[in-house]
């Protein structure tokens, strides 16, 4: 039976898409392509996978409930893999209206729309943007996650409440699936690797927020979607699982080894640190490795050399 994703043109969905396809799995790419950046770049994501027929397209909205239904409606699909989301942690501080609407309203309509299609599967990729600021690490899927820095993590937190909510009255199978700094060919143009590897390619300033002393565990893209195919064929009744690194990069030494894979020296223009973003991340993973045989096989330094090279044969 096939599987909807969500957000599937985008960065991580776009490659779950193109491990889906290679399984022989039918898949539902849903996405409307909205403007958070250029719709233009997630098209062409996809479609070498339209262009094989190895995937459908429908452009929809999560937000709008009759949209969704006729797509379930339609496909029948086993599963729902929801990927889409309003990403950026300042952005949302902005915009906080439009981070609610579509994070938490958003997949409030998509398990509304999968009870009453009696689609029992459903996988939420949240954030670990939820976990705040904690000092307690690696972070836990049993730690308190009550004090969200950002309207963003305030609004995947929320998504999560919702999709227990389900589980809990309805048994739909839920998965949420924490995802740590997550990177490699095709990532979103406004996130740190990928703007600072084009900004150090250009000659431009790199704007390094604080002293760069911010620490992140970077998950390469492949990994994710291990992790992902893996809770899939898994289907819990209901798991919270971390999926990154397990390993913490500290942004200047990013910064060192975008230099280094560039063969270019970065240009740094300092600006303040915002309290939105947490100043570490962290992921505890033996959850994941106990319940998914969840095993990161991509080392950073492994990961920035791939990125580069996926960057250098796609400068624009």
């Amino acid at each position: 039976m096939p599987v909807v994703v969500t957000g599937g043109a985008g960065f991580i969905g776009s490659h779950l898409l193109e491990r889906l396809a290679r399984d022989g799995v039918e898949a539902i790419c849903l996405d409307n392509f909205d403007d958070f950046y250029s719709p233009e770049v997630k098209r062409a994501n996809i479609a070498p996978l339209l262009e094989k027929k190895a995937i459908s397209l429908i452009e929809a909205d999560i937000c709008d409930a009759q949209a969704v239904g006729d797509c379930l409606k339609r496909f029948r699909p086993e599963a729902i893999v929801h990927l889409a989301a309003r990403p950026g942690v300042r952005q949302s501080v902005q915009v906080p209206l439009v981070y609610e609407r579509i994070n938490a309203f958003g997949t409030l309509t998509l398990l509304e729309e999968a009870r009453k299609a009696g689609i029992s599967k459903f996988l939420f990729a949240s954030s670990s943007s939820v976990y705040g600021g904690s000092e307690k690490v690696p972070f836990s899927e049993e730690d308190t996650c009550d004090r969200p820095l950002s309207p963003y993590a305030a609004s995947k937190k929320s998504a999560e409440a919702y999709a227990y909510s389900f589980h809990h009255l309805y048994g739909m199978r839920l998965t949420v699936l924490r995802i740590f700094t997550a990177y490699g060919p095709r990532q979103r143009p406004e996130m740190a690797i990928h703007k600072f590897a084009r900004g150090i390619m250009e000659g431009k300033e790199v704007p390094v927020f604080g002293d760069g002393s911010s620490g992140r565990d970077y998950t390469y893209v492949d990994d994710v979607v291990e992790g992902i195919v893996s809770a899939l064929d898994k289907g819990f009744d209901f798991e919270v699982i971390n999926l990154g690194d397990s390993r913490v990069v500290l942004l200047r030494d990013l910064i060192r080894l975008l230099e280094e894979a560039l063969g270019k020296k970065a240009r740094i223009r300092r600006e303040e640190q915002s309290s939105a973003d947490p100043p570490l991340t962290y992921a505890d993973i033996e959850k994941a490795r106990r319940l998914l045989g969840y095993r990161p096989r991509v080392s950073i330094e492994e990961g920035i050399g791939r990125f580069v090279e996926w960057l250098r044969k796609n400068p624009r």
